[in-house]
């Protein structure tokens, strides 16, 4: 595993730079924002790295600090965020603006990301979060939970008609009572279909 790589760059692209390493060239992609604190051609830069192992290839992804790279796991290890929209997504900001956005539930923080729409943003910052308390502010208490059910209203507030947010809710083992952990298993089951 190549957990970091320092080196002259030799070659700098739109989303990829190339650093000669002893005598190696390697090619690894980068975010926009680490493409643009890179110094010039020439120069001896030091990038902590994530290696994607492919069946038709190996990828490399760099990042300048040690806490890009361990956000930029976290992103990749989400259902459908692959490297490359987990690379777009942290080349929004810095870590702490983004985490900042996150646990404010800020689902136009994606916008402009390719591959991600509304839904896969809100999944995306409910996995992230760990907490459900955000859900709450999507909705007035004019449009609290009837029934109490907090995950049907979250769900809904996601955008998953009321239908199938029931639909879904209703196959969820009774043992699991945590709202958290509902709305959890129903994004699993949401995004299976």
């Amino acid at each position: 595993m190549i957990s970091h790589l320092e080196g002259k760059i030799i070659l700098k692209k739109e989303k990829f730079v190339v650093l000669d390493v002893n005598g190696v060239g390697y090619k690894v992609f980068l975010s926009g924002k680490t493409m643009s604190n890179l110094p010039e051609a020439g120069k001896i830069v030091r990038l902590f790295c994530f290696l994607n192992v492919r069946e038709t290839a190996l990828e490399l992804y760099g990042f300048l600090t040690e806490k890009e790279l361990e956000f930029f796991e976290i992103l990749d290890s989400i259902r459908g965020v692959g490297p490359k929209a987990a690379l777009e997504i942290s080349s929004i900001g810095s870590f702490e603006e983004i985490k900042k956005r996150i646990l404010e539930y800020d689902e136009k923080i994606f916008e402009g990301v390719p591959g991600i729409g509304r839904k896969k943003a809100a999944a995306i910052i409910l996995e992230l979060s760990g907490k459900i308390k955000n859900i709450s502010k999507t909705f007035s208490s004019a449009e609290a939970p009837r029934d109490g059910d907090e995950a049907e209203e979250g769900l809904v507030s996601l955008g998953f008609s009321r239908r199938k947010v029931k639909e879904v809710l209703s196959k969820i083992p009774k043992d699991i009572k945590e709202t958290e952990q509902r709305i959890k298993k129903a994004l699993e089951i949401l995004g299976k279909r």
